[in-house]
């Protein structure tokens, strides 16, 4: 049974139709069949894919930052509840977000890779660069705002973006060193240094001096991952959550 999708009044008076959204759109409009997941017989918001009874577009609030994401994004992530790319789109409206190809890639995204006026940089873990790749922990001082590329999947499948995309081998990959705890609780990362997609995008905003947005999409997230879990009483880590005083 495919997603249940459906277009609250809030969501479509308040929420943005983002890039996530749109590209999401567009691989519907090519699928051959539908999208099947955990959950699927939930009737979902269209816009954040959380069940209608948790709908957070009516509580999102966009900000501004010099930074720039481009979301590289695995086939079918677009339809995932769990996806937390989707919540850089939410709040920072310019996000782009394009459907990964090793040997076909999107021409808005190769052109986004060589925009000269910002400074590009590819957002993993520096365990898995190679001896002679460019790795940095924190943006470097520029004149030129940052584009922070991800490659939004689970971990296995950004590895293999990593390893198969030779259109990012030149970019300076952008490693954060952090023993801090993830937040993310949905999905379980199988090394120290794996957070999910939000958590690496609001602490590479606040290297990078955007504090304004990086603080509102910390907010967001931590809405996201309420309402979700609220939406899933019997998943192993609700109840914990549910308990806890909200900020």
């Amino acid at each position: 049974m495919p997603l249940i999708f459906v277009a609250t009044k809030s969501a479509l008076s308040t929420m943005s139709q983002n890039a996530v959204y749109h590209l999401r759109q567009q691989r519907l409009a090519l699928s051959t069949k539908p999208f099947k997941a955990r959950g699927c017989r939930v009737k979902r918001c269209q816009y954040c894919l959380l069940p209608v009874p948790q709908c957070l577009c009516e509580e999102t609030v966009s900000a501004q930052a010099k930074s720039q994401f481009c979301l590289i994004m695995f086939d079918g992530e677009v339809f995932k509840p769990s996806n937390t790319g989707k919540l850089i789109a939410d709040v920072l409206p310019d996000t782009q977000a394009y459907q990964w190809s090793r040997t076909d890639p999107d021409n808005q995204l190769l052109a986004a890779l060589q925009d000269k006026s910002r400074q590009p940089y590819l957002i993993f873990p520096e365990s898995y660069a190679q001896t002679d790749r460019i790795v940095v922990n924190e943006p470097t001082l520029s004149d030129k705002p940052a584009l922070f590329i991800l490659l939004d999947g689970t971990w296995p499948e950004a590895r293999k973006m990593f390893r198969k995309s030779p259109y990012l081998d030149q970019i300076p990959m952008l490693s954060i060193n952090t023993k801090a705890r993830t937040d993310y609780l949905l999905r379980i990362p199988s090394r120290e240094e794996q957070h999910c997609t939000a958590e690496v995008a609001a602490t590479v905003l606040e290297q990078a001096g955007d504090i304004d947005a990086s603080q509102a999409l910390f907010t967001h997230f931590n809405l996201f991952r309420r309402k979700y879990l609220e939406g899933k009483p019997h998943h192993p880590t609700a109840q914990m959550l549910l308990t806890q005083p909200q900020e």
